[in-house]
């Protein structure tokens, strides 16, 4: 693909090489040794038997933008298996509103260690837009938990362990990213660090910084709607903390998000409670206040000590690789509708991206291509999760939208058996074996509180009016 050449490297095209490494170099406080990359035309190269052809004197260069757990994992396998990695991460002071859990097979999946969670969540209440209240967990063994934590708990953690795995930490804003005129030809990252524009020249881009992703505007893959996330944390008093100890509630209904659920989620000391929405970001604040007052005899007596927002995705983008460059996390897309989980598979996803260019590259021997990044990535990605995001997305359009398919969701989440393939596919990631006359009983089940609650919807108007 066809680029605009950068300014400083227009009057010495043939040792532009060489600037990059001294910029970059430059930019932190210790000496790096990097290997120049190749801007010649494709013959310089080693050809093998392979359709990839082998890089001469040095690794594959790839350049993760954005340290969350999509960037972080990425960058750990990257390094780990041999490819000169670079991690950038704007603020990594910073953290992102997330309501912060994850599922079971996550801690092990990712080893996370326990004294990273806050709270094993063994109870959670799903509270109807007319307050009807069902236990959500009854089926949860004793072993059984959703894990509650903090991102920035859990980002740094990974932040850090990308690092002993080898890769090169950069704190900096990258600002553009200069695609490449050849196939051999490197991208070209421009960042801010340190009060100085630098440069990097790499072979591969895994972009990973978030929903306003500018990896994704840089290789124009397309717009999707983003809803926003808003949240407080509460420090509430020891006695009501207590009553959340081990206890997550959502909430459902018109006056807490048109489109979307509330949550009061327990961490280390405070309680997170929030909301969100797609179709209605203007009253986000209003949205807001309905949780707080649905809560307040819970969290009365509580003190705000943070308050946040962010965009979170509602579908993957349309496009999620070009060339040499691929998408992960938020930056592709991957958050779920109806439930809005996220980390694992950002964590997954970057992990999997990572897999896919250490195979097609055999360990960072070899140029990688699209095509090999389709193949390796995008069709495993797809094959594994696309179906579920799918379904979700179905199940989001049923129950979502009005308050009368809300008390609908919330009875038939009272089905224990319901409960329990929940439990088991969110927690462990994988298709609950199901009954069939118990699948069977539960779509009847389905559809009869859909047009139960319809009606009693419209009893609800009515008297309204």
């Amino acid at each position: 693909m066809a680029a605009a050449t950068p300014l400083h490297l227009q009057n010495k095209p043939h040792h532009h090489h060489h600037r990059l490494s001294s910029l970059f170099s430059s930019s932190l406080p210790f000496s790096i040794k990097t290997t120049p990359l190749s801007t010649s035309k494709p013959s310089s190269l080693i050809i093998s038997s392979t359709s990839n052809p082998l890089l001469s004197g040095r690794k594959l260069r790839a350049a993760v933008i954005g340290g969350g757990p999509a960037g972080s994992s990425a960058a750990e396998t990257l390094a780990a298996g041999g490819i000169e990695t670079f991690l950038f991460e704007r603020s990594p002071a910073s953290s992102k509103p997330c309501g912060g859990a994850i599922p079971l097979c996550m801690l092990e999946e990712f080893s996370i260690p326990p004294e990273l969670v806050d709270r094993k969540v063994t109870r959670m209440k799903i509270i109807s837009p007319s307050n009807l209240t069902v236990d959500f967990g009854k089926t949860l063994k004793p072993n059984e938990y959703i894990a509650m934590l903090r991102r920035e708990v859990l980002d740094s953690f990974l932040r850090r362990r990308a690092e002993t795995a080898g890769a090169t930490a950069i704190t900096a804003l990258v600002t553009s990213l200069d695609l490449p005129s050849s196939p051999a030809s490197p991208y070209v990252i421009h960042y801010n660090a340190g009060g100085s524009r630098h440069s990097l020249a790499v072979d591969v881009v895994i972009g990973a910084d978030g929903a306003n992703s500018r990896v994704a505007k840089s290789i124009k893959a397309g717009d999707y709607s983003c809803a926003i996330a808003f949240q407080e944390r509460i420090k509430l008093p020891d006695e009501k903390m207590e009553y959340y100890q081990d206890l997550a509630e959502m909430y459902v209904g018109n006056d807490v998000s048109p489109d979307f659920y509330a949550w009061v989620f327990p961490k280390c000391d405070h309680v997170a409670v929030g909301t969100g929405t797609v179709c209605s970001k203007q009253n986000i604040k209003l949205y807001q206040r309905g949780i707080r007052e649905r809560v307040e005899p819970k969290i009365s007596g509580g003190k705000v000590i943070k308050v946040e927002a962010h965009p979170i995705p509602e579908h993957p983008r349309p496009v999620r690789i070009r060339g040499r460059v691929a998408l992960v996390g938020d930056a592709a897309g991957y958050v779920t509708k109806c439930s809005g989980e996220g980390i694992y598979f950002a964590a997954k996803s970057g992990k999997l991206c990572a897999e896919a260019i250490l195979k097609a590259s055999e360990g960072g021997l070899r140029m990688i291509s699209e095509e090999d990044l389709r193949r390796e990535y995008l069709k495993e990605w797809d094959g594994k999760y696309l179906v579920t995001y799918r379904l979700l997305d179905l199940l989001h359009r049923v129950f979502y939208g009005s308050n009368a398919a809300r008390e609908a969701l919330v009875e038939l989440c009272g089905d224990e058996y319901v409960q329990r393939m929940t439990f088991e596919s969110y927690l462990y990631k994988r298709l609950a074996e199901g009954d069939r006359w118990e699948d069977a009983k539960m779509v009847f089940n389905t559809f009869g509180s859909l047009i139960r609650c319809q009606i009693v919807g419209r009893d609800i108007q009515a008297l309204r009016v």
